[in-house]
């Protein structure tokens, strides 16, 4: 199969497995049901005082270094977090017309892993998260799909079932799909917030082309998850992180 080079990216695509179905990506479904979530570190108001959003509004970002350490600071979004975040929002609008939104990229990288923190990680200096980052076996248990291995355990390290994988989590069959390489170096790695940022930002994009409305945005984010619960915490997420970011750019 072919790989197409766009502005210094490189995008792996292989035909579509018609089982993955509408549904490609799945989070660590059971890390993530145990903790009981609250809103990103932005204030000292609870939780349950936050009104709980449905959908979020995709935001750009500015070109601008200091922006960035003053976001990352007031939000909690580890600096690399963010810087990838901004990067994939940015090669959704110049290279796939679509406006997904760094604080959309930024709701799902903190539900998924907490911006790659989970289980005592961080994302390091070259935008891998370390360590890697593997979610529970998809064999149907523990409300998942069943998945059979699709990968030979390369990515996932399972030769049974398919595992959900990186800082933004995807199953191997689906990162087969959309994989995005950012450095152009010929291997999409998912474990690399930079590629996985830029990947779920294509593969949001794919159904739509946009998230700009209420509509495109949920049918986007529940194509990535469709649990009701997940969209939420998403958009709760997204819409905080927007918030912050606009109210210091007012001050």
């Amino acid at each position: 199969m072919g790989a197409k080079k766009t502005a210094g990216i490189v995008v792996g695509g292989l035909a579509l497995i018609a089982a993955v179905g509408a549904v490609g990506v799945i989070g660590v479904t059971a890390i993530i049901s145990s903790i009981s979530f609250e809103a990103p570190s932005l204030g000292d108001e609870a939780a349950d005082r936050v009104p709980q959003e449905t959908s979020a509004t995709p935001v750009a970002a500015p070109d601008d270094d200091a922006w960035i350490t003053a976001v990352a600071d007031e939000t909690g979004i580890p600096e690399r977090a963010l810087v990838a975040y901004v990067a994939a929002d940015a090669y959704a609008r110049g290279e796939l017309g679509c406006e997904v939104g760094w604080n959309t990229l930024a709701g799902i990288g903190w539900v998924e892993s907490h911006h790659g923190t989970l289980q005592g990680g961080s994302i390091d200096a070259d935008g891998v998260a370390r360590p890697e980052i593997r979610g529970i076996p998809l064999d149907g248990t523990n409300e998942t799909m069943r998945i059979p291995d699709t990968d030979g355990g390369a990515l996932d390290g399972d030769t049974q079932w398919d595992r959900a994988v990186g800082p933004l989590q995807f199953i191997p069959e689906t990162w087969s799909i959309w994989g995005v390489d950012t450095a152009g170096d010929g291997g999409a790695d998912p474990h690399s917030i930079d590629d996985a940022a830029a990947t779920a930002a294509r593969y949001l994009c794919r159904l739509d082309g946009s998230l700009t409305s209420e509509e495109t945005w949920v049918r986007a984010i529940r194509s990535y998850n469709d649990v009701f619960d997940y969209q939420v915490r998403v958009a709760s997420a997204a819409e905080r992180y927007a918030s912050v970011a606009a109210s210091m750019t007012n001050r």
